[in-house]
């Protein structure tokens, strides 16, 4: 079994009227089934509303299906009793790292996981540590976190899950209140745990240049995975992209207008160093 593992898995949104009567259901999930291999670098995309987010939540336990299963490294995760290891198996980076900050100092908030898992004092600062220093962000350990730009602020809501030992570390739209340094500072972050930690990454997001690098894709549409590959199959599709209502990268688009145009070039391009190469061979 992958460290993540889901079987027919579906959730539904029950909708309530002003006095508590139930006045609809919205089936977000539906009959998901994905098997994620430790070590694995996944994206998974949609347009608002697919369902991608409220999949990413069952990954980490704040939701549980209301029909099939999900496991998180052999964890069945409607086992009221072993929610806390989920969460310490995988770990979740959210939207706004506002959200996620609640020390005074860099260096108090990554230690606030550990020291609630009851870690011990000394090891808690040797995760701080080594947490700050994968991140790039030791130097600021002694800073306030409302002083740091945006993509910092992240990188320590990162640290914070690292200092957790986790095996997959979830990012539910990590960058989207960030500028494009910041973004760019996020993923970065997200490869190098990725390449270098071999920490699972589920990568939810609607930028579709931070997925490029990604070992696979899921598309997500109306709560179902709607296409599943290699970023290049998946990028390779743009008309399916676009009747998903999904973009593709700046290079896969503008190499997909050239070919339309009569070029020969290759589907696939996700790089300008990739339709730099391509636009060299026709000449």
């Amino acid at each position: 079994m992958g460290i993540i593992k889901t079987e027919k898995l579906s959730y539904e949104y029950i909708r309530r009227d002003d006095e508590g009567n139930v006045s609809g259901v919205t089936r977000a999930v539906d009959d998901v089934s994905i098997d994620v291999t430790q070590g694995e670098f996944i994206a998974i995309l949609g347009h608002n509303g697919s369902g991608k987010s409220t999949l990413a939540k069952h990954i980490n336990a704040i939701l549980t299906p209301s029909e099939g299963e999900i496991w998180v490294d052999g964890i069945n995760t409607a086992e009221a009793a072993r929610i806390w290891d989920v969460r310490q198996k995988a770990g979740m980076v959210f939207q706004n790292p506002d959200n996620q900050i609640i020390g005074q100092l860099v260096e108090e908030d990554v230690g606030f996981g550990p020291e609630n898992l009851g870690v011990p004092t000394d090891q808690i600062w040797e995760r701080v540590e080594e947490s700050l220093k994968l991140l790039g962000m030791l130097e600021y350990s002694k800073h306030s976190p409302n002083k740091l730009s945006g993509g910092q602020k992240q990188r320590v809501s990162i640290a914070g899950v690292l200092a957790m030992h986790p095996k997959c570390i979830i990012f539910d739209e990590p960058t989207a209140m960030l500028d494009p340094h910041g973004r760019r500072e996020v993923v970065r972050a997200a490869r190098a745990l990725n390449d270098v930690e071999k920490i699972t990454i589920v990568l939810i997001t609607h930028y579709m240049e931070e997925t490029i690098y990604a070992d696979r894709l899921f598309v997500m549409d109306h709560g179902r995975i709607a296409m599943e590959g290699t970023p290049k199959e998946i990028f390779s599709q743009v008309e399916k992209l676009e009747e998903l209502r999904l973009g593709v990268p700046q290079a896969t688009k503008v190499a997909y207008e050239l070919k339309k145009a009569g070029m020969p070039i290759p589907d696939g391009i996700l790089t300008r160093q990739e339709l730099r190469e391509a636009l060299k061979a026709c000449l």
